[in-house]
Order: C-alpha cells, then structure tokens, then sequence
C-alpha cells in the first residue's frame, strides 16, 4: 500500500468512534479521525460505574454524581430509587466530554481531521477512500485506509454505501435543552424520569443534572409529536420555565442494533451507525464505547490475519455480553410505554424495593443479576399483576 494509505480510518469523533481511534492508535496503528467539528449528540449524559472504570474516565469530567433517580407517572405519582451502598451514576456534559475524549485520541497518536464525510468509493486497487469536505475549506478531500471503522450516526448515509440493503436502525427522535439550573431548591443529585403521555407518547422526559446546568428533554418515534412542546410543559410544571437556555440540541436515537455490522471485508460499524442504544432507558455512551472498541479489536485482528471474517466478532461478542439486556428493554418498552394506563402501573411497580435493586445492580454492572432468582421470581409475578390491572395502581 502506499504511504498515503492509512492503516484504519475512522469516521465520526463521538464516544464509540474516538474511543476506537484511541485503542488502535495505541496498538500503534496509523489511524485518522475523521470528525464534523461543532457536533453536540442530545443526551442526558449518564454513565455507569462500570464506563468510568473501564475507560479511566477521569473524575473531574463528572458534572454529577447521582444517588437517585425519581420515577413521575402520569397522575403525578412520585417514586425515588435512591442508589444503595454509596453508589452513583456519573454525569458528563457531552459538549466536554466528547472534545475530551477526541483530544485523548490524538494524544494517543491518532490523526484528527476536522470535516464532514461525503461517500465511500474505491481506488483501482480495491483500496477505500472517504471523500469529505475539509472544515473552513472548498472542494472535496480524500482519504485512503486499509479498513474503515464508520460511527457517524444513526442516519449516516456512509454506513448505507458500505452495507446497503439493511437501511437505518430504528429510532427514537430525541431533543433536550441544556438550562442554568437555579442556585437553590434544584436537587443536583437527582434525575427525573417523566412517564406520561402529554411529555412523549412512546418513551419518557426527562431532567438530568449536570452541576450547574441540567439536560431536560423528551424523545419519540411518533411522527408529528412536538419535542419542543413537551420539553417546554417539563420546564414549566417544574419550575425551570424563566432559567436561561444555554443551548438546544435534537437527533435520532436507534433502539435496536442493525443485524449486521461489517461489509464482510474492510468497513465495520459502530455506536449509534450500529444501532447499540439500549431500548427503554435509551442509554448509549457506555454501549458506543464498548461498540468502538469492540471494532478497534476487530479491525486489528482482521489486519493481523488479513482474514476479513474477523470483523463480525465485534458483533458476535457484543450480543452475547449485552443481546439478552437488550432484548429485555426491548420487551419492557413495548409493553410499559403504551399508553398512561400501563405507566401508572409501571411507576407503581417502580416502588418494589427489589424491582429497584435488581434494576440499579443491572445499570451499574451492565448485566443481567442472576445471583437472586427468587427475587426475578417475585417481580415476575408483580409484573403480570401490574400489567393484567390485578394490582391496584
């Protein structure tokens, strides 16, 4: 190959795609990053503990820590899911974040190139190449690679070229604005999770803090459904309605992971191009990381062995790790985000003190709690009962 030809290129800067370039670039691969400057994904900005140790994510990027969680149905039931032990959940600010984890990929030896990606075509040797446009520049620019890691989005439109046939995966439409919160009677340890048909028909509001800011938002797959609109009845009913709005952003989510990642012979998905946002909870910065790494450990061994087939263990290993977590929430929003009937009963059930340690031991461990199967039991049963309307709401 020639000396322009880099070893992995890797398009997209967020958490999957700079984590990806940070791994290959200290295996001592010769990679470019190749990001859209300016791009802030709407997130609430939740990681587990188990993100902030498997990727020495360093404390002061921690806005918030959060020790509980506050479930609000819609007749205005409030339940707290306060984190047992001194746990918490970590809170990053995706503006920061996001740069932080781009710097480190460079730092780390990775070519950061700032533009935006235009089409995967192939030079007469079969090699890929990235067209974009440089930022600040004219005319398009080009980028060879041996293999390319795409992780862009879940519309992108290079993830369609590279493996066309499947399409886009499915999404939720998610917009939050990022507000200063009040210096007194806000609670800067508590999230508000909003259950209730007026907010989203389909999925949940939301009021993250992020230390002296917050994220409030909503998101839904419903065609017509104004985001805005219900992010202004949240901020109204909870007293944020006059504080100011930093900034406000909108995107899609997917909920589902695509069925294949990898062309089957130099491009790999990854992060939410790939599809891995938890359903339910709609939960992706530790999915998008672990998807980028899980890639980066692909495409290196595909390079090693010159074997392309190598390429689906990033797939292969991330279903078997998280596929059943996924199918669960998957299963859950189906049947608790109908309508307001079976939200009332959802946020009832919340209040079971085994529901809340199982779901917390789950969210922190990224795993399924298997060591007390008469509590799955007996939330088994709650749950029918909730959902046949045999337990009172």
């Amino acid at each position: 190959m020639s000396q322009d030809t880099y070893d992995v290129l890797v398009v997209g800067g967020g958490p999957s795609g700079a984590t990806a370039a940070h791994d290959l670039a200290r295996a001592g691969k010769r990679v470019a990053m190749l990001d859209r400057a300016g791009r802030i994904k709407p997130c609430g900005g939740a990681i587990p503990p188990r993100a902030i140790r498997d990727f020495a994510i360093p404390d002061h990027l921690i806005k918030a820590k959060i020790n509980n969680a506050q479930i609000i149905s819609p007749k205005r039931r409030r339940v707290d899911m306060p984190v047992e032990n001194g746990g918490y959940v970590g809170m990053v600010d995706r503006c920061e974040f996001d740069e932080w984890l781009r710097e480190r990929a460079a730092e780390a030896g990775a070519e950061w190139i700032r533009g935006t990606s235009h089409d995967l075509e192939r030079d007469p040797d079969g090699t890929a190449v990235i067209t974009y446009e440089p930022k600040g520049g004219s005319g398009l620019a080009r980028i060879r690679a041996r293999m390319v890691i795409i992780a862009n989005g879940a519309r992108s439109e290079l993830a369609l070229q590279a493996i066309p046939g499947q399409g886009h995966p499915k999404c939720v439409f998610a917009y939050h604005e990022i507000v200063k919160v009040p210096e007194s009677g806000f609670d800067g340890q508590r999230c508000d999770v909003i259950y209730d048909g007026r907010t989203s028909p389909d999925f949940y509001a939301w009021i993250f803090p992020h230390g002296d800011t917050a994220s409030i938002g909503t998101g839904s797959a419903q065609k017509g459904f104004s985001l805005r609109g219900a992010t202004a009845m949240v901020r109204e009913e909870n007293g944020l309605a006059g504080v100011e709005t930093i900034r406000r952003e909108g995107a899609p989510i997917p909920m589902k992971p695509l069925k294949k990642w990898d062309n089957g012979r130099d491009v790999i998905l990854a992060g939410d191009s790939a599809g891995v946002v938890a359903p339910a909870s709609g939960e992706g910065i530790y999915y998008a990381m672990l998807g980028g790494r899980l890639a980066a450990e692909a495409v290196q061994m595909a390079l090693v062995t010159n074997d392309a087939k190598a390429l689906r263990s990033a797939r292969k290993r991330f279903m078997k790790d998280h596929g059943k977590v996924f199918m669960v929430l998957g299963i859950m929003q189906f049947f608790w985000y109908r309508n307001d009937w079976v939200r009332e009963r959802f946020v009832k059930m919340c209040m079971d003190k085994d529901v809340q340690r199982l779901t917390w031991e789950s969210y922190m461990n990224k795993e399924l709690v298997r060591k007390d199967p008469l509590a799955h039991v007996k939330i088994f049963f709650k749950d029918m009962a909730h959902l046949l309307g045999l337990a009172r709401a």
